[in-house]
């Protein structure tokens, strides 16, 4: 690791051009930005619609949000976003989980372009494999969705909108690359176009890093830590994306997707296993034909297919997950201010590697009903789905939400509903296995075809004031999820010889999340905080009462201040206690985190920003016995066409 002394120097060798500069240079900044989207949103309904008009709790991370933390992963910006909290298991190249309004990690639901990817094994995102410098914005849905989505959509939704070409405009090009501690560089490229009734876009990128070393000595116990092994854990990465459409008449449209990204991280298996190391890897590809039948009829036929797999070459374990997915989507609008939409889908999931499973195949077939109105100054949405899975039932879940404007900056609203999350593979069919850990012999744990889905049912409550310069906004929020699945040991032993899965647990998870955010001219202030009560309503042996890994308090702070072509900015995130275990003996300690950032325009077309975090060097722990990043600087020089 760097010295802090060496991280300040960086810091300041970067600085240096931009100081020089600022004297001399006033170029107009209008437009020096990347260029903002407008507020379109497609997660909260499956259709577009203003932010404004969105029913539900969203958040658009734009493409400035994006270029502003170019040295950062995916989830290091989704973790800046209020209702958001993650795990890692030692860098941004290990196994890590998001949690939405305290649901788990597998109750978020990601999309790419609005193609589902959550693993059929695992039951969460191949995350390590996710480059932020593809998207050109994400979006973020908390509270039920599967009325909307289907199956893992009990916390929330989390959308990753791939770089897209726009009708009507010429050929544009942008590039980055940057460079900052622990011999981190990252580059990327791309273009995109439209003329002639085409549209496309190509963007590719790449990077490395020496990384830290991914676990701790010793755990939180002052235990030993057997998996930890003294060096540095890096990775290296890279992701392609594109996008190809073509308007053959008008309203009507062929389009194609496609993302595939890869990453090879290193991890810690304990001193007998010394250069441990995994591949991850993301596919998702799409082919869409949009149509416009009659001023008030859409129709969208899509096939999407989606891969995600893991290598783990210090196991020699594989793990590959296929999902391919077909949907018919008519949306009707019989008035100006009220649509339906009818959705048929169809879902086929694939699972091979090197664990041999009783079944490897699952179909589901979906029809949803999604309505949107709107009287006066009542808004309204209410969706309804019915999931079959073959061989397996039927699950029925609904949402009803309404918005009501008070007055032109006063809104009050409420939303209900029901989701679900289907057992996984390894959950269902995973083969019981005895092996032997640093010579004492280790019993997986086995599946359970018997398991039920957890089902949650949500309710919750907003109030929101919002003019041009400011946004105040309470949101209050209940979450009861029934038939949790837990891993149960039935042979106990000083290791464990014999377990399985079972629908044994309750939850009640509560929270309060305020934001707040106010311009005052050439600087904005921004807050949020959030006030999580994550309970297990039925412990079983052995368990405590709080759902482990999730902070009950995190605050936020920022300002952003522009000075002509320079723009600063600071960050300040606490983080409270939480505990590690589902026993809730291991305490994690609290944590704050203090992040810099400055950005300076040359020119319309070429910028340079540095980013600070962990400015103050905080030790502290997301998962007991492994690392997390120590201060670290990333310069990025971008430029645009």
């Amino acid at each position: 690791m760097a010295s802090l002394h060496s991280r300040r120097a960086l810091a300041a060798l970067c600085s240096l051009p931009l100081a020089a500069t600022a004297q001399t240079l006033q170029p107009d900044t209008s437009d020096t930005q990347v260029r903002a989207l407008p507020d379109i949103v497609v997660t909260a309904s499956r259709s577009p619609e203003p932010l404004a008009d969105a029913i539900g709790d969203v958040t658009v991370i734009g493409a400035e949000q994006l270029q502003a933390a170019r040295g950062d992963s995916i989830v290091d910006i989704l973790a800046r976003q209020p209702g958001v909290q993650f795990t890692s298991s030692g860098g941004p190249q290990t196994a890590t989980g998001v949690f939405l309004r305290g649901a788990n990690a597998q109750h978020t639901l990601v999309l790419i372009d609005g193609m589902p990817i959550n693993g059929a094994t695992s039951g969460g995102a191949q995350f390590p494999a996710l480059d932020p410098a593809m998207a050109e914005r994400i979006e973020i849905l908390r509270g039920p969705a599967s009325s909307l989505y289907g199956s893992d959509a009990v916390g929330g939704v989390i959308n990753i909108i791939t770089k897209k070409g726009a009708q009507d405009r010429p050929l544009s090009a942008w590039a980055n690359v940057g460079y900052g501690t622990y011999e981190t560089a990252k580059s990327g490229l791309g273009l995109s176009g439209a003329a002639q009734g085409w549209d496309y876009s190509l963007s590719a990128s790449a990077g490395s890093s020496q990384g830290f070393d991914a676990t701790r000595r010793l755990k939180a116990t002052n235990q030993t830590n057997f998996e930890h092994y003294p060096d540095k854990d890096g990775y290296r990465n890279h992701a392609l994306s594109g996008t190809l459409g073509y308007q053959w008449a008008p309203g009507h449209r062929i389009g194609l997707t496609a993302y595939n990204g890869a990453m090879n991280g290193d991890y810690d298996a304990g001193p007998d296993i010394p250069n441990a190391y995994a591949f991850y890897r993301q596919q998702a590809y799409g082919l869409s034909s949009a149509d416009r039948i009659t001023d008030w009829w859409d129709s969208e036929l899509r096939v999407a297919f989606a891969k995600d797999s893991y290598d783990d070459r210090a196991y020699q374990s594989r793990f590959n997950a296929i999902r391919r997915q077909y949907s018919w989507t008519n949306t009707f609008k019989p008035h100006t201010d009220h649509q339906i939409a009818l959705l048929l889908e169809h879902t086929e999931e694939r699972v091979q590697g090197s664990t041999l499973y009783d079944q490897d195949a699952r179909n589901t077939n979906a029809v949803g009903l999604i309505y949107k109105g709107r009287v006066d100054r009542l808004r309204t949405q209410a969706s309804v789905r019915n999931d079959n899975y073959t061989g397996y039932g039927n699950q029925t879940t609904y949402s009803l939400g309404l918005d009501l404007d008070i007055t032109d900056t006063l809104q009050v609203g409420v939303l209900g509903g029901t989701a679900f999350h289907a057992p996984t593979f390894n959950d269902l069919y995973y083969p019981y296995e005895l092996y032997t850990f640093m010579g004492f012999p280790v019993g997986s744990y086995s599946g359970n075809p018997d398991l039920k889905p957890e089902r949650s049912r949500s309710i919750e409550a907003h109030i929101q004031y919002q003019t041009a310069d400011t946004l105040l906004r309470a949101t209050l929020y209940q979450n009861r999820i029934d038939d949790l699945i837990i891993y149960q040991v039935t042979e106990p032993a000083p290791f464990f010889t014999a377990g399985t899965m079972r629908n044994l647990n309750k939850a009640t998870i509560r929270g309060l999340t305020l934001t707040a955010e106010q311009r005052l001219g050439d600087t904005t202030l921004r807050a949020s905080a959030d006030f999580l009560d994550p309970r297990n309503d039925d412990p079983q042996p052995g368990q405590g009462t709080d759902l482990p890994r999730r902070a009950r308090q995190v605050l936020r702070l920022g300002a952003e201040h522009r000075i002509q072509a320079f723009k600063l900015g600071a960050e300040y995130q606490y983080t409270g206690n939480r505990y590690d275990d589902d026993a809730n003996k291991v305490r994690l300690g609290g944590y704050s985190l203090v992040n810099l950032t400055a950005a300076y325009d040359f020119s319309k077309s070429l910028g340079v920003q540095v980013r600070w975090n962990n400015v103050l060097d905080k030790d502290y722990v997301l998962v007991d016995g492994y690392n997390t990043p120590g201060s670290n600087v990333f310069v990025n020089v971008s430029w645009r066409m």
